[in-house]
């Protein structure tokens, strides 16, 4: 056998049994702690080198393309090595924490939009302003945006004295929510990876990311770096047309130029006699096909399938049996969305949510029993607690629970400060029961299939709102503690994969907590001071902003006086029993004839989601399963794809920054009055 034969040998996924040891190495590695120095200078280098270029990639792609997180790690790295200074895998999971926290909190109302905090009164003070808020704008109360003829609003600062009742509410609000989702995702990690062993799929994608990183900072590239290249070429390639052209562009012409639309291709008004009241278009990210090569096939395809089913065949039928009124010829992607959601759409899956939310509480509950009897029938059987990896950094489960119970006890006390008349007990149901109980559900469903389907059950909030008989639409805006921390039991995980102690993961969150706050409020006030936003200089807004307004509307409405009327004007009870039968009756015969569980979570989910979003990531499970699976081998493609995944994110956000650090020094230069 020659060298290079027995380097390939040796540094090959095949040679491991276990598929978490052919990405991290061997299992009786020490844990090590990944927080130092070098962790808080990346922490600055993020705060205020990378963030600014983030938020700015983020109103233009959708925050989906992971600039600053391991283009972080990537930079670091290179600096590392020529200052000879070697980072280990644990090192690198904190660094990539660091990074991507800092980028990634404060996503606004599922909008798209990251970058810290202040990403929540950027579309705040949006859809004050908005259309669709018209007639209730005056309503919303100015502890979380200023009024409407406000100086800060007509300046687009928030460097004004009308910010700071809402900025420190935000930071209550982020401080407590951040004790609050660790010390329960630590809870829900001990519980589902100690104790029930659950193997987290998909934490395995920044896991080995950090893991290949690790190897070329000690100078042994192998397979994984091979994999991460690969992912990498492959985003830059793609970020040059995706990303590069529409920024450039920005910085010399009104109207960016954009070879591929942002976020889809709109064929909606093209084939209005074919497929009237149906949302046709082509998701045009690369990332969500390559997306379908990591999350379980059966979710992808029920996914599929089931928003083809609805765009091909459901919203023809329905227009044609006059049920979706509201849609008229013309009407582009969106205004199509948002009128068949208020014909039927919501009203149906509110009822298809209801069964999806039965069957995960349900095999929950079962689960549970289950277990509790085999331990009882075989006493010998290894279902106990496992005994905490010595070194971890693990804390007395008690001490956690207390952290967990005060901050969701000052939830209720803010809550009841800012809306005294509103029922406190609804926030203490919410708090301390709806919660964990769901986020449990949640952390299982991530434990075992990737993903948190049916997690939780449809619209509480907005049903308990509506019961209280409370009258306004402050409560709307308030910090409900109703939370799901099902997420936070994974990035546990990623750090138990990768051998680094969870203290480190505690410090880093104090450390960014704090800079992420002082950042944010600086670049926000930048970038929103370059251009209104949403404008045409951030095409992701402009498109998605006005559906996620109108939608809201509806519900902000409902306990205003006459709200009631409104939303059962919209909100159907024939079409929530319609719903419910049909997703119930799928249910059954998808039990009945042994089909996956995983397709069943995966047609729910596609009910809610447009063809343009599912169609690339079905290309990706299909291609996957049955080419590049059969070329590379089941266990071998599963080693390589999560850690090409990573790598592409990587690649489309190197590309990025080195687009959006043209534009920003290009618009700050042209505003510089000589």
């Amino acid at each position: 056998m020659s060298v290079r034969e027995e380097e390939q040998r040796e540094d090959s996924p095949e040679q491991y049994q276990n598929p978490d040891t052919a990405l991290f190495g061997e299992a009786d590695e020490p844990y090590l702690p990944g927080f130092n120095l070098k962790t808080i200078w990346a922490c600055l280098f993020v705060g205020f080198v990378m963030l600014p270029g983030s938020i700015y990639l983020s109103l233009v792609t959708g925050g989906q393309t992971g600039a600053a997180d391991w283009v972080t790690v990537i930079l670091f790295l290179e600096i590392a090595k020529r200052s000879l200074v070697k980072m280990t895998r644990q090192e690198i999971m904190i660094l990539y924490w660091a990074a991507a926290g800092l980028a990634a909190a404060g996503n606004a109302m599922n909008t798209g939009i990251t970058g810290g905090p202040f990403a929540h009164l950027i579309w705040e003070q949006y859809y004050k302003q908005s259309p669709e808020a018209t007639g209730i704008a005056t309503l919303i109360p100015t502890w979380v945006v200023p009024t409407l003829d406000s100086t800060a609003m007509a300046s687009r600062t928030f460097f004004h004295m009308d910010w700071f009742v809402p900025v420190l509410v935000l930071t209550a609000v982020t401080v407590l929510f951040a004790v609050n989702s660790y010390s329960m995702g630590y809870i829900l990690f001990r519980v589902t990876n100690d104790v029930e062993r659950l193997t987290f799929p998909l934490a395995r994608v920044h896991a080995g990311g950090a893991t290949a990183l690790a190897e070329t900072s000690q100078n042994r590239e192998g397979w994984r770096w091979r994999a991460f290249s690969i992912g990498s070429v492959i985003g830059v390639s793609w970020g040059l047309l995706y990303v590069m052209i529409p920024i450039l562009s920005s910085t010399f012409l009104v109207t960016p130029i954009t070879i591929l639309p942002i976020p889809f291709i709109d064929f909606t008004t093209s084939l209005r006699e074919v497929l009237p009241a149906t949302m046709v278009g082509i998701g045009t990210d690369l990332g969500t096909l390559l997306a379908g090569f990591v999350l379980p096939y059966w979710v992808v395809i029920g996914t599929f399938v089931s928003s083809a089913v609805i765009a091909l065949v459901a919203n023809p039928l329905l227009y044609h049996n006059g049920i979706l009124t509201t849609w008229e010829p013309g009407m582009s992607l969106i205004p199509t969305q948002i009128s068949n959601n208020i014909d039927f759409w919501l009203s149906f899956t509110i009822g298809a949510s209801l069964v999806i939310g039965i069957v995960g509480f349900t095999a929950t509950i079962r689960a549970i029993l289950k277990s509790n009897r085999e331990r009882r029938e075989d006493p010998n059987r290894e279902t106990e607690v496992r005994p905490t990896p010595k070194g971890r950094g693990d804390l007395p489960i008690w001490l956690v629970f207390i952290f967990w119970f005060v901050s969701t006890a000052g939830f209720v006390v803010i809550l009841y400060i800012l809306i005294p008349d509103f029922p406190w007990w609804i926030s203490v149901i919410f708090g301390f029961l709806w919660s964990p109980v769901f986020s449990y559900i949640g952390a299982r469903m991530i434990g075992i299939t990737g993903s948190p389907y049916g997690t939780s059950f449809p619209f509480v909030k907005e049903a308990s709102f509506l019961l209280s008989g409370y009258r306004g639409v402050d409560v709307w805006f308030a910090p409900i503690p109703i939370f799901e921390h099902g997420k936070v039991a994974e990035t546990f995980k990623q750090l138990d994969l990768t051998k680094t102690t969870f203290g480190s993961v505690v410090k880093l969150t104090a450390v960014t907590t704090i800079l992420m706050f002082v950042c944010s409020f600086i670049f926000y006030s930048l970038v929103w001071k370059l251009n209104p936003i949403p404008s045409s200089a951030y095409p992701y807004v402009q498109k998605m902003w006005p559906l996620n307004a109108a939608m809201r509307t509806i519900w902000v409405k409902s306990t205003l006086p006459g709200g009631i009327t409104f939303i059962f004007d919209i909100i159907k009870i024939e079409y929530i029993i319609a719903g419910l039968g049909i997703t119930g009756g799928l249910f059954g015969l998808i039990t009945l004839v042994g089909g996956s569980p995983l397709f069943f979570y995966g047609l729910v989910g596609g009910m809610a989601m447009p063809l343009w979003q599912t169609l690339p990531t079905f290309f990706g499970a299909i291609l996957g399963r049955y080419y590049f699976t059969k070329r590379f081998g089941e266990e071998k493609w599963m080693s390589y794809v999560p850690i090409v995944l990573a790598g592409y994110g990587a690649g489309i956000g190197l590309i990025g920054m080195i687009a959006i650090a043209i534009a920003l020094i290009s618009k700050a230069i042209s505003q510089i009055v000589y």
